[in-house]
């Protein structure tokens, strides 16, 4: 009924940054209605209401005993379960309050331990939490197969929007959106569709997890460096790898195979037959043909995606999935990218022609390979604008980028960030803490919590979390956000330093977390946004990296403590538009093999076979891979929610550059009126009012493609 809470987000270059949730769909936290079982029921302490400071927080301290979940979990789901046959059976007519706004308060206890366990999924995902997600996850999908195949409550949900001319706004909005939903997840079916639904999603939600846990298997091993194997790297990067070594117990050096390890080595290793292997032990995730091979896995999820589809009246796994998205229908989605993507095309051959010049220059009896990319990218950078990664880097200490995303919140919003680290629990020990308040009158807004390490057991990328959303129903909630990296620890005392792609992949996951912060709903349910909007506010706020005042102000040398030279800054803003072929065409075909993927009607397909086909059809250059292969495309196959969305990347760009063209055309990027109307129109209002409106009312119309072209230098 409710749409799964987790915006997790992967670490990609330039803009392409979010990825799928880990959790399954559960109800959002919400005070208890006179229907529904109260709190004091609960016996489980995992249920309880969380205590402490600021309207209770996690309490990560009690989330040591796995083995505590399942019987948590088991104890919830009747607890929802009875308050949702309360709703459906209660005697008076239906209403807005004693239907709807009785199931937006309805499972508090599920939604608290949910939360905990789904964060401990993704960072804290060790063999015993891979064991009991496979066991608890196809528990809530028949729970919620219960709730939304309960044929009394959709009665009543239906009676109410029947009615729903003389609700408010908000009500209204709610009425038509959980109707909706009860009828995407088969309520209207016949007992015996629903009894085929129900079987599906159990079994998907086993293959989800199954297919997570195989990819992040393949993604705790690495390939050892010997003394011999350093050339190229930077001491900092040198460090990182030795680190590696050590933590694993291994001889020399170590290049751990998730992407935020075997990039800076594909970038900056001369030692080419070793990039070739790092590199295929990285595109070769999931597709080894041992334990961990996950092509069986897909075989599987595809025809029983397709069967549902059908069931439910609908083409195609991406029509039913992009029913309640912006785009609406695969065929607007296609479209936008078929614009992009013969542009892309194009720049990507000009740049392979200018890096096979270089390589021959210095000697080179090749052809540019995938594994040659990065590394020619670079040399041909630092000709072309004289600029060096390495040299740029000693300017982005990850302190003070985490600093200058603080400084963009409070100029553009009034948010002011104080650390209270030690203050409330925390689930690692590199967790950190900080209470976000309003600076103009100290009063509080929500908690952010940050977890910006790799680690073991963590899965790879960049996302953001909500604990706890905003809402104003029977006395409000205030927000609980979480920010998660995976930049990669150097030796001990050496300082963070993180690449200009990181410091925006930073500022885009605290985009996601200043939208959460931001809400300003009255019920939980609208808070969520639709999957091609999601990715807007993150986005657009990866502009102000660049801005003159972050980069005077918290574009600092590690060392020297002096500001990024206005020579140094001059070349980055330069070389802006640089590799845009390459970084488009990675995403953009992993973007169109999906929707080809999930527009067929039945799903047979050998994905390996489906893959190559699929890129030949497209003209895939033979120097570029796909930025997630289907065999790792965690996307794609640890949930429905990105499946027929990873085109969403782009249709959010097209949104975020007109936006921020908005401070372009006023001539300040911090333009108070124009930040006011943002956070006012587009971050506190979720999913409130259409988001198509939402945009036109910012902008005064829709978008154009225009600024995001230019923004990529296409145009």
């Amino acid at each position: 009924m409710k749409p799964t809470r987790w915006i997790v987000a992967i670490s990609l270059p330039a803009i392409f940054a979010c990825t799928p949730p880990p959790a399954p769909s559960i109800p959002v936290s919400m005070p208890t209605s006179t229907a529904a079982t109260p709190d004091a029921s609960t016996k489980h302490p995992l249920l309880a209401e969380w205590t402490g400071p600021y309207a209770g927080v996690p309490p990560w301290d009690q989330v040591e005993n796995t083995s505590a979940f399942p019987a948590a979990f088991d104890e919830a789901i009747a607890l929802w379960l009875a308050e949702i046959d309360a709703i459906a059976d209660d005697p008076s007519a239906a209403t807005f309050d004693n239907t709807l706004g009785a199931l937006e308060r309805s499972g508090k206890p599920l939604d608290r331990v949910a939360n905990l366990f789904f964060t401990l999924t993704g960072s804290r995902n060790t063999p015993a939490v891979q064991k009991l997600s496979g066991e608890i996850r196809p528990k809530l999908s028949k729970a919620d197969d219960k709730v939304n195949f309960n044929k009394k409550l959709f009665e009543r949900v239906a009676a109410v929007h029947a009615a729903r001319a003389t609700l408010d706004a908000q009500q209204k909005r709610l009425v038509e959106k959980s109707y909706e939903d009860f009828v995407r997840r088969g309520a209207n079916l016949s007992s015996e569709k629903q009894a085929r639904m129900g079987e599906i999603n159990v079994r998907l939600a086993k293959l989800f997890t199954d297919f997570g846990n195989r990819v992040q298997a393949d993604e705790d091993t690495w390939v050892v460096l010997g003394k011999g194997d350093l050339g190229g790297l930077s001491k900092a990067q040198i460090g990182v790898y030795e680190a590696a070594a050590k933590k694993r117990k291994l001889e020399g050096h170590a290049v751990i195979n998730t992407r935020s390890a075997v990039d800076p080595f594909l970038t900056f290793s001369s030692n080419r037959a070793l990039r070739e292997k790092v590199w295929r032990a990285f595109v070769n995730r999931g597709d080894n043909g041992n334990d961990n091979d996950t092509n069986a896995i897909i075989a599987e999820i595809l025809p029983l995606r397709a069967e549902r589809a059908k069931l439910l009246g609908f083409p195609s796994h991406a029509h039913w999935r992009m029913s309640d998205t912006m785009a609406k229908e695969p065929s607007r989605a296609i479209e936008l990218m078929d614009k992009v993507w013969p542009v892309a095309l194009k720049r990507v051959s000009e740049e392979v022609a200018d890096m096979q010049k270089l390589a021959e220059k210095e000697g080179a009896k090749f052809s540019i390979q995938p594994w040659d990319y990065r590394f020619f990218m670079e040399k041909v950078r630092k000709q072309r604008f004289a600029l060096d990664q390495s040299e740029l880097k000693a300017y982005f200490e990850l302190n003070n980028m985490v600093q200058a995303s603080y400084y963009m919140a409070e100029r553009l919003y009034g948010y002011g960030f104080k650390e209270i680290t030690g203050t409330v629990p925390t689930f690692h020990p590199d967790q950190r803490v900080f209470e976000v308040v309003r600076k103009a009158d100290g009063s509080h807004v929500g908690l952010l919590y940050r977890d910006d390490f790799a680690r073991q057991y963590k899965r790879s990328g960049a996302w953001m979390s909500s604990y706890r959303r905003q809402h104003k129903l029977d006395g409000g909630s205030r927000p609980i956000v979480s920010n998660n990296n995976n930049f990669a620890k150097g030796a001990a005392g050496e300082p963070v330093l993180i690449s200009l792609d990181d410091a925006r992949t930073l500022f885009h996951e605290f985009g996601h977390a200043l939208h959460y912060l931001s809400m300003n709903v009255t019920y939980p349910s609208l808070s969520e946004t639709p999957r091609d909007f999601v990715e807007f506010p993150s986005q657009v706020h990866e502009n102000w990296v660049l801005t003159e005042e972050v980069l005077d102000n918290y574009a600092r040398h590690y060392k020297t403590k002096q500001r990024m030279p206005k020579a140094l800054i001059d070349k980055v803003l330069k070389a802006r538009t640089f590799n845009q072929g390459f970084a488009t065409v990675e995403y953009l075909s992993a973007a169109l093999v999906d929707m080809k993927l999930h527009t067929d009607p039945v799903g047979k397909i050998d994905a390996d076979a489906f893959e190559k086909a699929a890129l030949k059809e497209l003209g895939m250059p033979k120097e570029i891979v796909l930025r997630h292969r289907l065999p790792q495309f965690n996307h794609l196959f640890t949930s429905d929610a990105y499946s027929a969305g990873y085109y969403s990347y782009l249709w959010s760009d097209v949104m975020a550059a007109d936006a921020w063209m908005a401070f372009e055309e006023a001539k300040d990027p911090w333009h108070p009126e124009i930040s006011k109307k943002f956070i006012q129109i587009i971050l506190s209002t979720g999913d409130a009012i259409d988001r198509n409106e939402a945009f036109r009312t910012f902008r005064g119309r829709d978008p154009k493609i225009e600024a995001l072209m230019k923004n990529r230098g296409f145009q």
